[in-house]
């Protein structure tokens, strides 16, 4: 078996599951269709906003220590790679991570970011904080092969069995899985380090801005933006346009930064004669990320979690609008797990009301004021949406809602499959008043439209598969 599996490495697809894999072909095929109708209702040159606040962004690259491991479900068992995956560093550095999402697929060279427990399958597991104890008391933070072993009542471990042990008792946390090392000595390790596990606090994030996006009036210190971080030391980059348009970055005293530290404040210094717009501030350091820190990516890999961090880089960015009157808007955007959807955090700093239409709805922030809208999505449903505001004001937003893992499916009548598809479209938002008024997209009905074919179609798929099947689950269609 190589070390991916063939891009599959966790994922356990099977005979069983051949008639499923035409339900995803044909979800996939109907999200496509959604997901280029939002972009095209979008505008071309919106400022994409990440549902991150911040820290390493790192590229996956595979398996690279790992022994074999057998799930086991329902008088049927399926064997697949377990260990320690290697990912490289956007800016320079390299994380090891185990994954938390067992029978969900990895995509080699996926682009993944540093997010917090709650934006991950992990928010509500009670038993989230074992998941970080074991990361913590095993391999490859503990590099003594021969102690971790005499603790675990082992003979002898090797760094593909200390892989695989740890990765099997992180699986019985993060998935509730029935799985076993198929090495008696990376088994012994994954029994100790299960029963041993006790709860720890989810780890802080290497770097963040707080908030990521501020607003207010030329003349004034927009801010405070404060950063968070464990690094000893942090760049601060201006706006790119900072010399032309004589936007600074200043410290509470008002003087120019250019390095920052945990708890620095930081404001946009706007002269008061620049023309209404926006503009944005990086931050950039090198430090060790935390172990524990979740991992998730937008191309719907895997959810993995550190176990191992070189110096790396991480950054973040936080952005500021400002206006002579009316309404001058602030977005940031954030996955809730614990309510199935995105929360969009809309201020208005301005003198008049900001209104967006989301989803259908029409939302309006009242001047002075600021408040969050959950935007209900279904589990594995990639969005894609624009809102926009006065003075050419856009934000986009985009990613996959992926809060529950594969594992979660295990014994129910719907089989995890090996590729999950996505559920349906997002929403287009726009700035000011009824959509009709504000040159709105007319692309509206058209996804409320596709969202109902989708939904229709998934329930003829469905109907068809399960009249393939017999009583007892098997696929009698006679692929191969």
């Amino acid at each position: 078996m190589s070390a991916l599996s063939g891009g599959r490495a966790c994922s356990a697809p099977s005979g069983r599951r051949r008639g499923a894999a035409r339900l995803t072909a044909l979800t996939l095929a109907t999200g496509a269709l959604a997901a280029g109708a939002i972009a095209t209702a979008g505008p071309a040159a919106a400022d994409e906003a990440p549902q991150n606040r911040g820290g390493a962004v790192a590229t996956l690259g595979g398996l690279q220590t790992y022994g074999q491991a057998v799930i086991r479900d329902n008088g049927t068992s399926q064997q697949v790679p377990a260990g320690l995956f290697e990912m490289s560093v956007d800016g320079g550095g390299t994380l090891q991570t185990y994954c938390i999402d067992i029978l969900n697929p990895t995509q080699k060279d996926a682009k993944y970011q540093e997010t917090a427990w709650s934006g991950t399958s992990l928010n509500g597991n009670k038993n989230a904080g074992r998941i970080s104890w074991i990361l913590q008391h095993s391999y490859p933070q503990v590099n003594d092969l021969a102690a971790l072993a005499r603790k675990a009542g082992a003979r002898t471990l090797t760094e593909q069995s200390a892989a695989a042990g740890t990765q099997v008792a992180i699986w019985r946390y993060s998935d509730g899985a029935e799985v076993d090392a198929v090495d008696p000595q990376a088994e012994k390790l994954a029994d100790y380090l299960y029963k041993s596990a006790r709860g720890a606090a989810e780890p802080k994030a290497s770097l963040t801005l707080d908030p990521p996006a501020v607003s207010g009036r030329q003349g004034e210190r927009l801010g405070p933006v404060t950063v968070r971080t464990d690094a000893d030391a942090v760049s601060v980059i201006p706006p790119a346009d900072s010399v032309a348009s004589g936007v600074k970055i200043v410290g509470k005293d008002g003087k120019p930064v250019t390095a920052a530290a945990n708890g620095s404040q930081l404001f946009f210094d706007v002269p008061k004669d620049t023309p209404d717009g926006s503009a944005a501030l990086s931050v950039q350091a090198s430090t060790t990320v935390p172990v524990g820190r979740a991992f998730t990516s937008e191309s719907r890999s895997q959810t993995q979690i550190l176990a191992g961090s070189s110096e790396s880089t991480v950054s973040a960015t936080a952005s500021a609008s400002w206006a002579e009157k009316g309404a001058i808007p602030t977005l940031s955007a954030e996955k809730n797990c614990a309510r199935n959807g995105v929360d969009i955090t809309a201020g208005n700093k301005g003198d008049e009301p900001f209104s967006f239409r989301l989803m259908g709805l029409k939302h309006t922030i009242a001047a002075g004021t600021s408040r969050t809208v959950t935007i209900p999505l279904q589990e594995d449903q990639p969005y894609d949406f624009t809102i926009n505001g006065p003075n050419g004001f856009e934000k986009r937003f985009k990613g996959v809602l992926d809060c529950k893992t594969e594992g979660s499916t295990i014994g129910s009548k719907t089989e995890p499959v090996a590729d999950p598809s996505p559920a349906s479209a997002g929403g287009t938002g726009t700035g000011g008043g009824d959509l009709a008024e504000t040159g709105g997209s007319s692309a509206t009905p058209m996804i409320a439209g596709i969202a109902v074919l989708m939904v229709v179609l998934g329930a003829a798929a469905m109907f068809f598969l399960r009249k393939k099947e017999d009583p007892a689950g098997a696929d009698t269609s006679g692929e191969e």
